[in-house]
């Protein structure tokens, strides 16, 4: 079993950053691809971005030049950099891991972007 819990949410500015980080604990073996996604309200969960155990990065149009994914493998932790954040971008934030095709779910942290 994977346990993913998040942190480094909060309310901001528009135009302001955050860092969300998300520490992966259970029986990891460092081989994981790991990734950000978001869900807002009455939409459905999208893609941010993922990062494979390598450090190779894939990111959602909306996301890529302000937002920069990183991992810290000993650590078993993701990091998600967001800057020039948008009210757009306001939404639920869940980390996820993929493990022989099966896909763990931390419990999201709340973003929110004001005008």
């Amino acid at each position: 079993q994977v346990q993913l819990v998040e942190s480094g949410g909060g309310l901001v500015q528009a135009g302001g950053s955050l860092r969300l980080s998300c520490v992966a604990s259970g029986s990891i073996f460092g081989i994981e691809t790991m990734g950000w996604y978001r869900q807002a309200p009455g939409k459905q969960r999208e893609l941010v971005t993922t990062i494979t155990s390598s450090g190779s990065a894939n990111y959602a149009d909306s996301a890529r030049g302000r937002f920069t994914i990183s991992r810290d493998n000993a650590k078993n932790t993701v990091y998600l950099q967001m800057n020039s954040l948008k009210p757009e971008d306001t939404a639920v934030y869940y980390c996820n891991l993929v493990q022989v095709a099966r896909d763990y779910w931390g419990q999201g942290t709340q973003v929110t972007v004001s005008t």
